[in-house]
């Protein structure tokens, strides 16, 4: 396992039910060294918070208006 004082991971969250986002965020709020840096509703949103905010991660779903999570 990691050491507990590395480095910050950075997250961006995509899905278009907040309620999953929500339990998402609420999950890895748990941890210290996850950072949830944003949220998108729709996948053309992820791309550009993807672009503006350069996450380590992104977690998106795959089944998503405008651009889906594959695309």
């Amino acid at each position: 396992m990691g050491h507990p004082s590395g480095p910050t991971i950075r997250v961006l969250l995509a899905d278009d039910h907040p309620l999953v986002t929500e339990g998402i965020r609420s999950c890895l709020e748990t941890y210290e060294r996850i950072e949830v840096v944003g949220e998108a509703a729709t996948g053309r949103e992820a791309l550009e918070k993807a672009k503006e905010l350069l996450p380590d991660v992104v977690l998106i779903d795959i089944n998503m208006p405008e651009l889906n999570g594959l695309d």
